[in-house]
């Protein structure tokens, strides 16, 4: 009880020097400052808003909001920075990991030095990088990972200088590193497992960005490999989150994969009695003209007409054709009924739907049975 009392005492005494060391008139100029910057900013960005109904300013509008943004974070850590260099709790003390000291000094040069690598890996990546993929000719699967490395291992080295700046023994975090270990085996082993699928994704590529795939009947293209899931955007425009580690376990179909070119099958029923040859020839006529309107129908390989089966109502036909992209299989399919059904009707080839027979033979017995004895009745009473 007694220990507790004194360490109360040494705790409120620390305090009271901490808030006796501080210029209350250098902390409100510090404020002002700061407000000035975000006002200056402000300014700045209505100025530019106003101006933006000009063609040349509505494309620098977004530029200057990020330089301005940019600009006021470090402005006002280093202006902390500088303005506070002279003053005593800039230097006390907050915490200590591995024996050394941690101030807010040190806080603050760590952020700097992690944020500022934060931008110069999105500025690179961004503005940077995609003039040497186009010079390259790489796909977009490619030049996601290249980003996504990038901006891994920049982060990674400024997370390490960050540290040695602090004054941290890298050392010292093994202690941390095996905690981390029994966290990753105990709960989080699902985050690692995900973590790790996606640096598999990104090097082995059973999928990259821009693939169409498909997921449980699910159709859409592979938009965003993050570190833990994947966002696919499906054809009805809606983002789906698939963790990665299901793309290693599970079977997914990539139309993308290899050889982007695919088949695609149109199944078409004519009417018993049709000139099964005339439509052979309506068909491939089709694909050909569909070829010369829209390239994504290739003439090689050739288009295939196959007689499928004897049909209930009809006689099954099936047009096989190959396409150049995969994910105008919809557009294209659509587009190839259209114009088989014009031919059809202008060949007069008839596309008949389900018909079913019935025989009446017993029940018209019947009825006739049921009218003789009603003439009998009627005859009796008159």
């Amino acid at each position: 009880m007694f220990m507790n009392v004194i360490q109360t005492e040494e705790l409120t005494g620390q305090w009271l020097d901490f808030f006796s060391d501080i210029h209350w008139t250098q902390l409100f100029l510090f404020i002002f400052y700061v407000f000035c910057i975000f006002a200056v900013r402000s300014i700045v960005l209505f100025l530019t808003r106003k101006l933006s109904k000009n063609s040349i300013m509505r494309h620098l509008h977004g530029i200057i909001e990020i330089l301005l943004n940019w600009a006021t974070t470090y402005g006002v850590l280093l202006l902390m920075l500088f303005y506070f260099s002279s003053s005593y709790w800039m230097f006390e003390p907050i915490f200590e990991v591995g024996g050394v000291s941690i101030t807010v000094f040190l806080v603050i040069l760590a952020i700097l030095i992690v944020s500022l690598a934060n931008r110069i890996s999105r500025i690179t990546t961004r503005y940077i990088l995609p003039n040497v993929y186009k010079r390259y000719h790489l796909d977009r699967g490619v030049q996601f990972t290249f980003d996504r490395v990038f901006h891994y291992t920049v982060m990674v080295i400024a997370l390490v200088v960050s540290l040695t700046t602090v004054g941290i023994d890298l050392s010292a975090l093994t202690v941390f590193a095996g905690v981390l270990g029994v966290g990753i085996g105990f709960g989080l082993q699902n985050i690692a497992s995900n973590f790790i699928s996606g640096i598999i994704l990104l090097f082995e590529r059973p999928i990259k960005v821009g693939d169409r795939v498909i997921i449980d009947d699910l159709i859409g293209d592979v938009e965003k490999i993050n570190m833990r899931a994947t966002v696919i955007k499906t054809i009805h425009n809606e983002h789906v989150i698939v963790p990665n580690s299901y793309f290693l376990e599970e079977q997914v179909v990539n139309r993308s994969y290899g050889d982007p070119r695919m088949r695609l099958v149109i199944p078409v029923g004519v009417a018993y009695g049709s000139d099964v040859n005339k439509v052979k020839e309506l068909l491939l006529q089709a694909a050909h003209e569909e070829h010369r309107t829209h390239s994504v129908v290739l003439e090689h390989p050739e288009p295939y007409v196959n007689f499928n089966a004897f049909g209930e109502s009809s006689l099954d036909m099936e047009l096989f054709v190959w396409i150049s992209n995969s994910n105008q299989v919809i557009t294209t399919k659509s587009s190839l009924n259209f114009r088989i059904n014009q031919l059809f009707q202008e060949n007069d080839i008839e596309i008949p739907f389900p018909q079913r027979d019935l025989h009446l033979r017993s029940v018209q017995g019947e009825v006739l049975n049921i009218l003789k004895s009603s003439n009998n009745d009627h005859g009796q009473h008159s």
